[in-house]
């Protein structure tokens, strides 16, 4: 099903896209001899990266199975899902309930090949797919996502490897603000974002993707922390993927890791 945005744009695949990328990172096949030249240029730059996105992906399980369990969260909202790495968010969270609610929503139409697998739901509960775009579409309106989750009631609003796609330009700050303005109290916003804090390096392969076609802005830990201001951060705050909650040593260091991650539950 397509969002707010309208008809998918047939996939472009004469230019490199992040998601793609990201998926080249992970060991996925869902890429283009595009995307791996431009994945392989940030390696070659970064060497890091794979890390980095293994270790984020990992902080998106342990959130996930972290407001199911804990907190009861049974509705969340999946901005930016790039493409299908099992297990997807509503599967973590429909293993700890059953009848827990997930949308995503992502810009790439390889993205919406997957939607059958994005929507494999367990009986109890549901899920959705929308096609928009972060930027121009009004996500939380789309009817999609209406008929899915209720606003009125908490939701988990997932944003990971999302906003460092979003530069200073394109008012990243608030388009998060005005959507958690629109969750219920007792909602979560869990995000994470690259940084250059622990290497430099991590510039060069901002350099990478904005040859690519991709615009792209890292930010510092003080710049990541205003993406929460109205919520409270829970424990342990904002810190780099692998410290968040860890289950046992991963051997990660910050530099491998180069992710902020948090999560802020909104009063």
């Amino acid at each position: 099903m397509t969002g707010s945005g309208g008809q998918p744009t047939q996939i472009d695949t004469s230019r490199a896209h992040s998601a793609r990328m990201y998926d080249y990172y992970l060991g996925g096949k869902d890429w283009y001899p595009v995307d791996q030249e431009a994945a392989e240029k940030v390696k070659q730059v970064f060497p890091f990266i794979v890390t980095g996105a293994r270790a984020n992906r990992d902080f998106m399980h342990r959130a996930t199975r972290t407001l199911a369990s804990e907190y009861g969260v049974r509705q969340f909202i999946d901005i930016g899902t790039g493409i299908p790495t099992a297990p997807n968010l509503h599967q973590i969270a429909q293993e700890v309930a059953p009848e827990a609610r997930v949308v995503y929503a992502d810009n790439d139409p390889t993205v919406l090949e997957y939607t059958d697998a994005l929507t494999l739901s367990s009986p109890q509960g549901r899920t959705a797919y929308v096609h928009a775009d972060l930027r121009h579409d009004s996500i939380l309106d789309d009817p999609a996502l209406r008929s899915t989750i209720d606003l009125d009631a908490p939701v988990a609003l997932s944003m990971l490897a999302v906003t460092h796609f979003l530069p200073d330009e394109f008012r990243p700050l608030e388009i998060v603000h005005a959507m958690v303005d629109r969750l219920a109290p007792g909602s979560f916003l869990v995000l994470s974002h690259a940084t250059p804090d622990f290497n430099p390096a991590a510039e060069k392969a901002v350099e990478v993707y904005r040859a690519s076609g991709t615009p792209a802005q890292i930010r510092t830990k003080a710049e990541i922390e205003r993406f929460f201001d109205g919520t409270e951060l829970i424990e342990p705050g904002l810190t780099t993927t692998h410290r968040w909650r860890p289950e046992g040593e991963s051997g990660i260091t910050d530099e491998d890791a180069f992710f902020y991650a948090g999560i802020g539950r909104k009063p």
